[in-house]
């Protein structure tokens, strides 16, 4: 397992808690928009030991409440339920953030009883879904597994979509409507163009255009929100 960074207190990442957020290496997908680029090749490297991430917590005890499990994918790493095991006898809660497209490990970890919220990125439409991951060799229905998983309220989770102008339309969130129709907890973000893309060259969209965005959603998605610091 690569542990590739380690953020030592985040406000935002884990809703509602003080949290840390553990960054892991490597990725199934290849999303031209993905701000951890040097997260997701093979050659991504591990900058700090198990041993190291658990002391560091071991001494937060009392200050941090929960942990985010980020990347890259961590459903790839092999050895990830062991380690949120030791994670969760230190008295933290755990948050995953997921693309989806194991969803046999989300369900193992679920079922178990190993994780406490679950945040699942919606790519895209599933028309676009593969441009908007990075890959030609998607099986949609992965995803939709895992959606469909979740959508059973096992434990809090909420869905989002980092919307890209270049990569995004406006039927994309028709399909999305139809698709995750119900009481989902949905967030839009928007882009922001930095120097750790993996394509650079996408832009972001209006306001305006996201708030019409969010308009085709309500209906299907009554919880469906706006996410980020123009809102």
């Amino acid at each position: 397992m690569k542990l590739c960074g380690l953020q030592k207190t985040t406000l935002l990442d884990y809703p509602g808690h003080v949290a840390a957020t553990i960054f892991l290496g490597g990725c199934n997908f290849r999303c031209p928009f993905c701000h951890n680029s040097g997260l997701i090749g093979s050659d991504a490297a591990s900058l700090f030991s198990e041993e190291e991430i658990l002391d560091f917590l071991i001494k937060r005890k009392g200050i941090l409440e929960g942990v985010c499990i980020t990347g890259g994918e961590p459903t790839l790493a092999v050895e990830l339920d062991l380690f949120i095991r030791k994670i969760r006898e230190l008295g933290y809660l755990i948050k995953l953030d997921t693309n989806g497209y194991r969803p046999d490990v989300l369900k193992k970890l679920i079922t178990e009883g190993l994780l406490d919220y679950i945040a699942m990125d919606i790519k895209s439409g599933r028309e676009h879904y593969k441009k908007a991951a990075g890959t030609g060799d998607l099986k949609i229905r992965n995803v939709e597994e895992s959606a469909a998983f979740l959508m059973e309220n096992r434990i809090p989770y909420e869905f989002r979509t980092t919307v890209v102008k270049g990569i995004h339309t406006m039927g994309d969130f028709v399909d999305i409507g139809n698709w995750l129709e119900g009481d989902s907890t949905y967030f839009l973000q928007n882009y922001v163009d930095s120097d750790q893309v993996l394509c650079p060259g996408y832009t972001s969209f209006s306001d305006s255009e996201l708030k019409g965005f969010l308009k085709v959603l309500k209906p299907f998605l009554p919880g469906a929100m706006l996410r980020g610091e123009s809102f």
